[in-house]
């Protein structure tokens, strides 16, 4: 047997206020988003903002469904419209900012496990790492350089 150890990076920056102005400008983008979310059974929204290689935006928020199981996550939401409508564009950042109806959400919130293998399946496919960044709805911000630092260990084509 061996123990191995698996280890990842990240860069919290205290507030949106510290972010390179691109990133503001894409958290920003994100925040405006998550005002469409529907989210009429779970309160919680999300938005999700991606910048693509010629610098065009792509948002997406999350859209809930009283069949619970139908309803799509922002981050998802997003990139497959950017695939749908880009696709040969490479992604290069991502930002999410979550919201709740019954708390203020201070601290970041990351993209759930289903999302994270969604996401993976692009940056592997473009071959080029995509900057991750993820906050509440205030408070501080969590940048990664690669969306496989929140999957380490991840599935992908070559187990098929």
């Amino acid at each position: 047997m061996e123990k191995v150890e698996i280890k990842t990076q990240i860069t919290v920056f205290d507030s949106i206020n510290e972010l390179p102005a691109d990133v503001k400008k894409l958290m920003d983008a994100a925040i405006d988003a998550k005002q469409n979310a529907y989210a009429p059974y779970s309160k919680f929204k999300v938005g999700a903002a991606l910048l693509l290689e010629d610098g065009t935006v792509i948002k997406g928020n999350n859209q809930e469904n009283a069949a619970y199981p139908s309803g799509m996550c922002a981050e998802r939401v997003a990139i497959w419209k950017a695939s749908s409508d880009y696709p040969t564009k490479k992604i290069l950042k991502l930002a999410i900012s979550a919201s709740s109806a019954s708390q203020i959400l201070n601290e970041p919130v990351a993209p759930c496990g289903g999302c994270r293998q969604t996401l993976s399946e692009y940056e592997l496919k473009q071959k080029d790492k995509i900057e991750v960044y993820f906050m509440g709805e205030i408070g501080k911000v969590i940048m990664t350089d690669s969306l496989l630092n929140l999957l380490p260990i991840a599935f992908d084509k070559s187990f098929l």
